[in-house]
């Protein structure tokens, strides 16, 4: 069975009974119930005035706090009817064993709030141990920890001091019994049950001093909560012995991302590189570049009537651009990260296993804890029906009780889904209207023609519109999360595991669309059905469809992805830390009203701000987020990895930090993986593969310079010569409809266009040539092989990657033998007393029974 914390299972309890009760956070441990009983009686002796303020004990000095509850007395009419259910709910308590001891209001800082602290004794500890089947050493691991690979001497400076990443042995383990207890390491009733156990807070700026336990959130705060710490690696232990193996299990995650990502942004970087270097001698923008070349083709207008032509060297630096990430590079990186995913996700499979045997999870079963009842479910019931294992009366929903807020659901996911891709196409027509404007004016200034040689139209449309874009996305998310959460709470899920899940699908079916849906229009759908001059698309038949420049879209796809994860994680990082600093600023200058009364430790803390049951969710749902700007759009912006790199290594400290200072501690829960996140991850991961595949093929422009490299060119020496006229067809100013040529007259005939068709004094004129076909079978044929050739590389690691590594394997089954030998002896040598036999008489008596068994064979 799973072994959920022993203070989780009261404040589930309490949650049930009273909901009025604020469960703030857990302090301390205790001593046994002899030392206790004693104490009690002579509670009386001491005086609050002589307590400290930073003590984490009762007010007789010895026992420990385990949880504190706190409440806010209140005036209103029902006061009475709370008052009542408080009572029942610390009787309840009593009657488990747990001792309580109250603060006044009186004694309060702001004069208002009870504190009532609970002491939980060793017999009720040990008691719930047996019956939660929580796991306790019982012999010292003799299995050695892994050996340094020479490379570690190398990542030395990384290393945290062995007592802080390794802070107590690795033990064999077995469930505890009440009735064993010499058979476990007990050196210490107050040190037995871990921290994340027994939940203890203590201050972050000073180590605790005698008698008061180590003081782990110091250590935590000094090791890993640290900005300067920034290149370590994670006090992993302490955090799973601290806060528990959930929130554990995230920044084993984060940190682990982390380091592949290191990987995925050294060779994004090179690419990033190489593009830099080869950017003055690509022939494309040399050409585009050149006054006798780019200086005289003079191109069709990009809107109708307001618009002028233009000459194709007014956008040599955006050329220029376009290449630093639409290189030959391009290619080599979007295959790699197609395989990188792979390695990353397989990994992490071994990483998380091994993971399950250091924090002794290999037998945890995480469903039994979330399936239980949610307290607002059995609330909110009015019917009760037979469990038919349990063979008891539960709680029970009706499924038309159930139906409409299930349609609500949907139709307000839906609703708001559309929402998002209503105020995409409004941000299309925003860069669509304004264009003309941008265009004109610019035309018109003449101060601007210095401006114009690296701020064209285009780019400004696309940067405007990006972030006009981002700051859409920013208010659609904030109205979307509070939404969300209030039609899942009205579904009524059933267990935990309901509630989780249908959120989950909810915000990221919504984050998926809000935040990637700009980024698919400009891969995929930008520039592709534009028409021609003369028989244009248009939006509505009112705006006409946007054209991607002549290098290509894949500069203004590097634009959106830039602005928009960069402006996430930026945004992101600055909320999480100023946003519960500000609070809890104001919360404390709120409190601090009567100086002359004690701020105590559970004062202090109870001024913290609540990181509250969806904090982890939020945190595994920004990662992932970025998990898909990462890897769905990485062949456009191979810089993306390297900085998602820079986000996750301040991401890190910055979570530890508003953790250990800003937040109350979380009542620690067990998990053995990420859960669902994974699924959603390796959804993502396939995703990504045909993502990246069509941006090459259909956003780059590699392709069709690839089939002019092979097919069309016609200068042995230098290739790519005229690659630029070649993609560039012409049309006849002359077939111009009066409503779209530009007013002025000119004193040229034609104009280009960037397209593969027949020129005006062709028979077939304006439909597409064969170069056309050519190169959409060569697009084709790209995207069915990059497919399968990674599909088939991410087949094979997946089969040659075990999920378990080896050794952890052997360590396992090591552990399970040495384990069911140690309880052998153990009760062999229990059997032993109490028959009153001596080893050496036992051994002989054994020995003689086994000859009479061989002596009866024999005859036989």
């Amino acid at each position: 069975m799973g072994d959920p914390d022993l203070l989780e299972v009261l404040a589930e309890e309490g949650e049930k009974v009273n909901k009025h009760i604020d469960y703030s956070f857990q302090m301390s441990e205790s001593l046994s119930s002899r030392e206790t009983s004693f104490l009690i009686n002579e509670e009386t002796m001491f005086q609050k005035n002589q307590q400290s303020k930073d003590s984490i004990f009762f007010r007789d000095g010895i026992r420990q706090i385990d949880f504190v509850l706190s409440y806010v007395d209140d005036v209103k009419k029902d006061a009475e009817l709370k008052a009542e259910r408080r009572k029942e709910f610390e009787t309840n308590l009593r009657k488990t064993g747990l001792e309580l001891e109250i603060e006044d209001k009186r004694d309060s800082e702001d004069g208002r709030t009870y504190f009532v602290k609970i002491h939980a004794p060793w017999e009720v500890l040990v008691t719930y141990a047996e019956v939660l089947g929580i796991k306790m050493p019982i012999k010292e691991s003799d299995i050695p920890r892994p050996k340094h690979t020479p490379i570690s001497y190398v990542l030395g400076p990384v290393r945290l001091p062995l007592s802080v990443k390794y802070p107590h042995p690795e033990y064999f383990t077995a469930q505890f019994s009440r009735h064993r207890q010499e058979l476990f390491l007990i050196e210490d009733q107050a040190t037995f049950f871990p921290s994340s156990s027994r939940n203890r807070i203590g201050q972050y700026w000073k180590p605790s001093e005698p008698p008061n336990p180590t003081n782990e959130r110091y250590t935590l705060h000094q090791n890993w909560a640290r900005f300067s710490y920034f290149y370590k690696e994670q006090p992993l232990d302490l955090i799973k012995n601290y806060y528990g193996e959930k929130i554990g299990i995230y920044f084993v995650f984060l940190g682990f991302y982390t380091e592949m990502l290191f990987f995925a942004a050294v060779v994004g970087l090179a690419c990033f590189i190489y593009g830099l270097l080869s950017m003055e001698h690509n022939t494309s923008s040399t050409e585009i570049c050149d006054p006798e070349i780019g200086g005289q083709m003079i191109m069709c207008p990009l809107c109708d009537q307001v618009c002028d032509y233009w000459r194709l060297n007014s956008t040599c630096l955006a050329s220029k651009f376009s290449h630093l990430f639409d290189n030959e590079s391009t290619v080599f990186f979007a295959i790699f990260m197609g395989i990188w995913v792979t390695l990353f996700l397989e990994f992490w499979k071994q990483r998380q296993a091994r993971l399950e045997y250091e924090w002794d999870l290999v037998d945890f079963e995480e469903e039994q804890q979330q399936l239980q009842l949610r307290p607002e479910f059995e609330a909110m019931c009015k019917h009760r029906k037979l469990n038919a294992v349990t063979k008891e009366m539960e709680p029970y929903m009706p499924l038309y009780t159930r139906i409409p807020w299930y349609f609500l659901s949907g139709a307000t996911v839906t609703l708001w889904m559309s929402l998002v891709v209503t105020s995409m196409v409004a941000v299309i027509v925003y860069r669509l209207s304004v264009f003309a404007t941008f265009a004109s004016f610019m035309e018109s200034d003449a101060s601007l023609k210095q401006v114009k040689s690296f701020l064209t139209p285009q780019i400004t449309t696309s940067l405007t519109g990006s972030c006009l874009n981002f700051i859409v996305i920013l208010i659609l998310n904030f109205f979307y999360e509070k939404i969300s959460a209030w039609i899942t709470k009205m579904e009524i899920p059933r267990t935990y595991q309901e509630y989780e899940s249908s959120l989950t699908l909810k915000m990221f079916l919504f984050q998926f669309v809000n935040f990637y849906s700009s980024c698919f229009y400009v891969a995929f759908f930008k520039g592709k059905f534009v028409g021609y001059p003369g028989k244009y698309t248009y939006l509505f038949n009112e705006w006409r469809s946007e054209e991607c420049d002549p290098g290509g879209c894949l500069i203004e796809l590097t634009t959106q992805l830039t602005i928009i994860m960069t402006g996430k994680q930026i945004f992101g990082n600055i909320k999480e830390a100023i946003y519960p600093l500000a609070l809890n600023w104001w919360r404390r200058r709120k409190a601090r009203t009567n100086s002359e009364k004690l701020y105590s430790r559970w004062e202090q803390d109870h001024d913290l701000e609540s990181f509250g049951p969806l904090g982890l969710f939020y945190e595994y749902l920004e990662t992932v987020t970025q998990f898909g700007f990462v890897t769905l759009f990485v062949a456009s912006f191979p810089l993306a990895p390297l900085l998602a790199l820079i986000n996750n290594i301040v991401e890190i400290r910055v979570d530890a930090w508003k953790l250990t200072t800003q937040y109350r501690r979380t009542v620690a829960s067990k998990a053995h993986s990420i859960g669902v996140w994974q699924d959603i991850l390796y959804g993502m991961a396939v995703l990504s593969v045909a993502t990246n595949a069509f941006i090459v093929a259909f956003t780059s422009d590699i392709i069709p310079r690839l089939v002019y490299y092979y097919a069309y060119s016609t200068n042995a020496t230098q290739p790519m010569t005229g690659y630029v006229n070649n993609s560039l067809s012409v049309f006849l100013i002359a077939d111009f409809p009066n409503h779209t040529a530009p007013s002025e007259k000119r004193d040229f005939i034609t104009c280009r266009y960037r397209d593969y068709r027949y020129p005006p004094d062709d028979e077939n004129k304006y439909f597409h040539n064969m170069q056309f076909w050519h190169v959409l079978a060569a697009k084709m044929t790209f995207i069915i092989v990059m497919e399968h050739v990674v599909f088939l590389v991410k087949f094979l690691l997946a089969w040659m990657i075990p999920d378990v590594p080896k050794d952890v394997v052997e360590r396992i089954k090591r552990e399970k033998l040495m384990t069911i030998k140690i309880l052998h002896d153990f009760e062999l040598n229990k059997l032993k007393e109490n028959l009153g036999i001596n080893s050496n008489e036992f051994a002989k008596h054994v020995m003689i029974e086994e000859n009479k068994a061989q002596l009866a064979k024999s005859t036989l």
